[in-house]
């Protein structure tokens, strides 16, 4: 299996690149992003660009890929709808619009979140943007899945590159225990995202949009 994965240098990327990397099935992983993650590993490569709404030039670079994992996102905090929407539904569609007609079977996972509005109507506009994005790719990929966690615990090291959710998370990792024991509904964590997206791609699974109990129930799969 071939992985191009989107967001590699993000706490959700990083986690999804680890499972990635220690999985048997897993040929090739593909990065693509603004700048490099340091990774090395003889399965890993990286696609480094300046410009993420603009593939023509590297479109032979993305053939023949089975599943896209997609992980990139931004805070909607101090944003406009319209610049949130650039960053969060044009530049996904972008990518997503070339990896439709380049490899129109492959699986298509984009990490969205908890609270998400399909309607597209809602108050929240992250959730109205978020869900317009879901909705496009899945009119686009027959593949498409969507994954919305809510709280996710890095595990393995890994760390976000925002400093004060770097706080939160030291000071919530101890009680992660009780966390999923009194709302099991709403975490997850890093390891489980990423093993539940090469699950899904490999089995496929009977929701298109998985919330954090899913993403935990395809995570522990055999």
């Amino acid at each position: 299996m071939k992985v191009i994965l989107f967001g590699a240098t993000g706490m959700v990327g990083q986690g999804v690149l680890r499972e990635c990397l220690l999985d048997r099935d897993v040929e090739r992983v593909l990065a693509v992003g603004r700048s490099s993650s340091g990774v090395r590993h003889d399965k890993f490569g990286e696609l480094i660009l300046s410009d993420l709404m603009n593939y023509s030039s590297v479109e032979n670079q993305l053939l023949g890929y089975d599943a896209c994992f997609f992980c990139l996102g931004v805070t909607s905090a101090g944003k406009s709808e319209q610049d949130y929407s650039r960053v969060t539904y044009e530049l996904t569609i972008a990518a997503a619009q070339t990896l439709a007609k380049l490899n129109p079977k492959m699986t298509f996972i984009y990490v969205s979140g908890t609270g998400t509005d399909s309607t597209e109507r809602g108050r929240m506009m992250w959730a109205r943007v978020k869900g317009k994005t879901e909705n496009e790719l899945m009119r686009m990929f027959p593949n498409a899945y969507t994954f919305r966690p809510g709280y996710i615990q890095p595990l393995h090291g890994i760390r976000t590159k925002t400093a004060w959710y770097s706080v939160f998370y030291a000071v919530l990792a101890p009680i992660y225990p009780v966390l999923r024991r009194l709302i099991p509904k709403y975490v997850t964590t890093t390891e489980e995202v990423g093993k539940a997206m090469l699950e899904v791609t490999k089995h496929g699974y009977p929701k298109k949009i998985l919330e954090s109990p899913d993403i935990t129930a395809a995570g522990s799969e055999k």
